[in-house]
């Protein structure tokens, strides 16, 4: 069977890092409150560029070795997993078939948009499932980034199931905002309370034991490290007695601890100078936002009940990236002096 890319892959690739995220911006609007954080997310957590870089290395592993990359960075690896903190992957399995049967039948000669033909994979779907649009354009669009990063044959070969149980799917979007926005109830006199107060910390909105409380003020990755289960033999990255999200150094030095917070951002305190810096160090973002949706969690301090998802990777990039940008545009500076 024959590897090579087909006109639809074509298309993909001529989109890089920053045409994807002009398209998920124009897609932000029509993805429902649900999945608009989360889908900004995911895009966050499998960033093009990177993969592009370690594709182009001479030697992928040598370059992961030198960014300290660690943990399932490669999207290939989680193709039909990567995505289960959006409330459209309980659609997953028609979304895959439905982008599937999109690609296998792109003409080279569609000029349309990738918008465009993201909202017209997810109101197929929506159609076929009796819910609204907007529930599958996040969905949609992480499907079609997938392609792009692991291929058509790829992401045919794996099953296409979703990851919910039946009390998952049974939950409406309403609900899970509902859960979201609400804070823990401090008791009669909570009112009086500063301090003190305690706040819930969901880092997985599918398992009900996966959360812990978060004392007013204190870093979420401290507040972690009370949920003193052994996180290490399901997370290698983790360690004995530090909780569920990967740490090292709790000073903003690693990046190892870095989270996508789905609901709460504006219970968190505002990203102080040295967070803001580490993080375009790191690569995960660099946004002038007070309170972004990508945060380290050693540096975000509670001041109220949040929802977070924890990447399955951590790594230190942005610096590697931003120089290689520099060197593409090199070449293209000094054609232009030439022809001046």
């Amino acid at each position: 069977m024959s590897t090579e890319p087909n006109a639809f892959e074509h298309f993909l690739q001529r989109h890089d890092e920053a045409a994807w995220a002009q398209v998920v911006n124009e897609l932000l609007p029509l993805t429902h409150e649900v999945d608009r954080n989360a889908t900004q997310i995911w895009f966050a957590f499998f960033p093009l560029a990177l993969l592009r870089a370690l594709e182009a290395a001479d030697d992928s592993a040598q370059l992961a070795q030198k960014l300290l990359l660690q943990g399932k960075y490669y999207l290939k690896d989680q193709i039909d997993t990567s995505h289960t903190f959006l409330y459209g992957h309980r659609f997953w399995p028609e979304v895959k078939q439905a982008v599937s049967a999109h690609a296998d039948s792109f003409k080279s000669t569609n000029n349309a948009p990738l918008t465009d033909q993201i909202r017209v994979v997810a109101r197929t779907v929506a159609a076929a499932r009796k819910v609204d649009e907007s529930l599958l354009v996040g969905i949609t669009a992480v499907a079609c980034m997938t392609i792009a990063q692991v291929g058509l044959a790829a992401f045919k070969r794996t099953p296409g199931a979703g990851a919910l149980d039946k009390r998952e799917l049974r939950r409406a979007p309403e609900d899970v905002l509902r859960a979201r926005a609400q804070d823990d109830s401090q008791g009669l006199f909570g009112f009086l309370r500063t301090t003190d107060r305690r706040w819930t910390v969901v880092w997985n909105e599918h398992e009900p034991t996966a959360r812990f409380k978060m004392i007013e003020g204190q870093e979420v990755a401290s507040a972690a490290a009370t949920d003193k289960r052994d996180w290490s033999q399901v997370e290698p990255r983790c360690t004995i007695n530090e909780g569920p999200i990967p740490v090292q150094c709790r000073s903003a030095s690693c990046g190892t601890c870095w989270v996508g917070v789905l609901g709460g951002a504006e219970k968190l305190s505002d990203v102080a100078p040295r967070e803001r810096k580490a993080m375009r160090l790191f690569g995960y973002i660099d946004t002038d936002e007070p309170r972004p949706i990508i945060r380290l969690a050693c540096q975000a301090q509670g001041g109220g009940a949040v929802s977070i998802v924890i990447p399955p990777w951590n790594g230190v990039f942005g610096k590697y990236l931003r120089a290689q940008q520099a060197e593409q545009e090199q070449p293209q500076s000094a054609t232009v002096e030439a022809g001046a």
